[in-house]
């Protein structure tokens, strides 16, 4: 299988992991508060990284951990707690749709910070993308009036971070295998997270036999080891085998999973929403369209 091929099957994979991801998260505030939830979701992230892939850390040089370190915090740690803090007050799948900015912020942080030029293609998918996100945004606050819409930024701030992360990894992190990345980023995080979870009354033998929060926890173990840690690690090797823009195109695909989520937890899906999802898969098609090149006219022979 080429790499052509494979990196539509991580993105499809990421897609519907990550798009479940919400839910977990949704669930998972049940029985515990945003700031445990994020540390144990780290936390158990870490310890399964750990298991499996301890010895893949010699492959990363001395003045790579630097590098390593702030793809951790910028892609994994911070973003781990404002989500949850933002699904408060937002729905998950509204919350899903602002995480469709990444892309456009990829192309504007790539062009701030990194001085990377994007194709046209690129800008009109990325584009078309943002206006399905746009779009289901809106939905989303016309059936529900109640939301916090100050809480939406939680998200925004949080994506930001992820644009700036996958330029991190395709600049400074390039010949590092995808695993050795995430494990080396969960093995800075896990102190952290530990410190964190102890703060937080964690460890408490009141939180823990809680039902609810025991309930909790298993949502959050599940979110840990496959939406985080395994997930992880496919979306480093995604954005090892292709561009920045591909790579975080995955966050157009997840409202629409997240939003599939939704029904079957009650909630309300309209027609625009419908119509929004499919404006985001033609924006993911368009942003990685190959111009097509245009064939040289031959010449006529001097016999005609």
């Amino acid at each position: 299988m080429n790499q052509q091929q494979l990196k539509w099957i991580y993105l499809v994979g990421l897609s519907l992991v990550w798009g479940s991801s919400f839910i977990l998260i949704k669930k998972g505030l049940v029985g515990l508060s945003p700031i445990q939830l994020g540390a144990l979701r780290t936390f158990l992230a870490g310890i399964f990284l750990l298991l499996i892939g301890f010895k893949s850390l010699k492959k990363i040089k001395k003045h790579q951990w630097k590098w390593i370190a702030v793809s951790a915090f910028l892609g994994t740690f911070f973003p781990a707690f404002i989500f949850a803090f933002a699904e408060l007050k937002v729905d998950s799948a509204i919350v899903s749709i602002l995480n469709s900015t990444v892309p456009i912020l990829s192309i504007v942080f790539g062009f701030l910070l990194f001085k990377i030029q994007s194709t046209k293609n690129q800008i009109i998918g990325v584009l078309i993308g943002l206006l399905g996100s746009v779009c289901l945004i809106g939905s989303g606050i016309q059936l529900d009036n109640q939301q916090h819409l100050l809480y939406s930024f939680l998200p925004l701030l949080a994506t930001s971070m992820y644009a700036i992360n996958v330029h991190i990894i395709k600049r400074y992190l390039q010949e590092i295998p995808a695993l050795s990345i995430t494990v080396g980023c969960f093995t800075i995080l896990m102190l952290p997270a530990t410190i964190i979870l102890i703060m937080a009354d964690f460890f408490s033998p009141e939180l823990l036999s809680n039902s609810a929060a025991q309930t909790s926890i298993g949502y959050i173990a599940i979110l840990s080891v496959v939406g985080t840690g395994i997930a992880k690690i496919l979306f480093n090797r995604l954005v090892q085998i292709s561009t920045p823009v591909f790579s975080t195109s995955v966050t157009y695909l997840i409202p629409v999973v997240a939003l599939s989520w939704g029904i079957l937890d009650g909630e309300k899906f309209e027609f625009l929403q419908l119509l929004s999802a499919f404006i985001i898969l033609f924006g993911v098609y368009m942003s990685n369209r190959k111009r097509k090149i245009k064939k040289p006219i031959p010449k006529e022979s001097a016999l005609e």
